[in-house]
């Protein structure tokens, strides 16, 4: 990465919507590494990962899948093609190869929790129900959601407490019904951070999480920043959640079983989320400079919160 926010690899990546060098300036990097396209027709936005991290048919799987959802109306964004037509590429790059999207920018400005009112709170939840309506009975090839939950026996033998948590909820989890109104594509990741807002409407983006869950569990991840450390609504937000929950209702149905199974799938996706930090922790080196020093204290935090979030629901249900 230079000093200018640019990359030699993005610069690979871009040239295969005919972006010239030096036009890709990173954003972010989490799931996928995402830099902004300044372009005549508007902002845009690239996002690739390695094929060591995910293979090309996934990355396809989804773009498709979103360039289904805004042909069929729903607010999302709109993949952009390559020069080839296609609507992914795969880049040989000096990292390696590289998966690679691109999609216009989502109208609007990002909230976040202290912005987020009870009417928005509605929409916000009636976003999603949107959402998972446009995607229900969609055939794709794409993974099931909670797969750490298999792996934590393997992974965390010195942690018994952890272990038996987490096989708990993975077979409350195993015994739900996948009949088609509650198990289907989720989005994965609908937090508001993900969303964009223009005039009370809401956009979604960042699909890098889309799998076949049930919908309350995408509702339990949507809600997380509104959770307490307990599974449930936090006191200060529990009229956000409400509102959300009724926002949600208004486009489809959501039962009482499943609003009851929120408190689960909030135990659930601390597991999968304290895998998913303790994968990226690793030794720290000898000259780490600080700002790595205090990410890692942070992160070293927020999976110390998701192990204790866990095993309190697995053992409060």
């Amino acid at each position: 990465m230079t000093p200018a926010w640019e990359s030699p690899v993005a610069d690979q990546v871009a040239a295969a919507w005919g972006y010239p060098a030096g036009t890709a300036k990173w954003w972010r990097s989490s799931a996928s590494h995402v830099f902004v396209l300044r372009d005549p027709e508007g902002k845009r936005y690239l996002r690739f990962v390695p094929d060591a991290n995910r293979s090309a048919g996934p990355v396809a799987a989804v773009c498709s899948l979103m360039d289904r959802l805004v042909a069929g109306g729903a607010a999302v964004v709109r993949p952009v093609p390559t020069l080839a037509g296609t609507l992914t590429a795969t880049v040989p790059t000096a990292l390696g190869l590289m998966h690679a999207m691109v999609v216009e920018a989502a109208p609007g400005e990002e909230l976040d929790v202290e912005e987020l009112d009870e009417d928005r709170a509605r929409s916000w939840g009636a976003a999603l129900a949107a959402v998972h309506e446009s995607m229900a009975g969609i055939d794709a090839d794409l993974p099931e959601a909670f797969p750490e939950l298999s792996e934590i026996t393997d992974l965390y033998p010195h942690d018994p407490a952890l272990v038996k948590a987490a096989l708990r909820l993975a077979d409350r989890i195993a015994g739900l019904p996948r009949d088609g109104s509650r198990f289907g594509i989720v989005h994965g990741d609908f937090e508001l951070d993900n969303l964009a807002w223009d005039e009370g409407r809401a956009t979604a983006f960042d699909f890098d999480e889309v799998a076949f869950s049930w919908y309350a569990a995408d509702i339990a991840y949507a809600l997380r920043d509104l959770t307490g450390p307990d599974g449930l609504p936090a006191v200060e937000h529990r009229q956000r959640s409400e509102e959300f929950i009724a926002g949600y209702r208004s486009v489809r149905p959501l039962g009482e079983a499943d609003l009851a199974n929120l408190r689960l799938f909030a135990g659930a996706h601390a597991v999968c989320s304290l895998v998913r930090i303790d994968s990226a922790l690793d030794t720290p080196g000898e000259d780490e400079p600080q700002w790595m020093a205090d990410l890692r204290a942070r992160l070293t935090a927020m999976a110390r919160s998701h192990r204790e979030l866990a095993i309190g629901v697995a053992e409060a249900l």
